[in-house]
């Protein structure tokens, strides 16, 4: 992930931060004696796998330099519920401080990896890759994409600059597929890879023979799938999109389909429980 600098990433830590801290956390600093020291525990309480230890990490030593956050397991890793994930020691009000903000980072990315390696795993043994989408949090793109190759999927564009998507609504002001594909290659020639979007099998036609970069397949059953890969024959690379789940992703990967994104991996995701217990 090489889409923002360290800068970037401590910036959206930090607006974060100043969210939920704005003057000063009035409990904390009434209750908890300056300089007293704690340690405390990151808990899993249920299974999954986790993802954002780095960014829970970063978020502590942003409230407090003299906070040490110890992972006790690797990023993309499945844990069990009970299990210790990581160890925070440093000043008590810090502590107490950051909690909430470095466990709402690591819930929600937590939450992305589980989700993306229950579908990475529904389609093993095909050539189907779980791809993501733009239905991202607002701010946390990068945190939300992050999580989901933890999960063992892979990113699609990053946003509406990296790549070209044209979509039915595009299609529809420039009038045919092959018109909007134009206007692309007259602006951008090469230089940017071209995806289009087809609702049946005679725009899939129609896209094939403009051999474009990646045709997206959008809410076809996985019959149609099936009959889009015949037809194609491997001339371009296929992606199936659209209410995808995990009761139907094994048999739309079966179609022989290259790519599946899938928007509920982060526009819908559970945040996996964590809790963080001082000692």
């Amino acid at each position: 992930m090489s889409n923002l600098s360290q800068t970037q990433i401590q910036d959206i830590i930090q607006r974060a931060l100043l969210e939920d801290i704005g003057s000063g956390d009035v409990t904390t600093n009434c209750i908890v004696p300056d300089k007293t020291m704690f340690r405390g525990d990151f808990i899993v309480k249920e299974d999954g796998v986790i993802g954002g230890l780095e960014v829970a990490a970063l978020t502590f030593s942003l409230v407090d330099k003299q906070v040490t956050f110890i992972p006790k397991v690797k990023e993309g890793k499945k844990v069990k519920k009970g299990n210790i994930v990581a160890e925070v020691s440093g000043p008590a009000r810090s502590l107490l401080t950051g909690e909430r903000v470095a466990l709402n980072f690591l819930q929600r990315m937590s939450g992305i990896a589980t989700l993306t390696r229950k579908f990475a795993d529904a389609v093993q043994g095909t050539s189907a890759v779980i791809l993501d989408t733009r239905k991202t949090a607002p701010g946390l793109r990068f945190f939300d994409k992050w999580s989901v190759q933890l999960g063992g999927g892979q990113n699609h564009r990053f946003g509406l600059f990296d790549m070209v998507l044209i979509k039915e609504n595009h299609i529809t002001v420039a009038g045919s597929i092959s018109e909007a594909v134009a206007r692309v290659r007259a602006k951008w020639n090469k230089e940017m890879k071209i995806e289009v979007e087809v609702r049946n099998l005679t725009e899939l036609q129609e896209a094939l023979k403009l051999k474009v970069d990646r045709i997206l397949l959008d809410n076809m059953t996985s019959g149609e799938i099936a009959e889009a890969v015949s037809l194609t024959k491997g001339r371009i690379p296929l992606e199936a999109s659209g209410n995808v789940n995990l009761d139907n992703v094994a048999a739309i990967a079966a179609t022989g389909v290259n790519f599946i994104s899938v928007g509920k991996l982060t526009h819908s995701v559970k945040a996996l429980d964590i809790s963080l217990l001082l000692k």
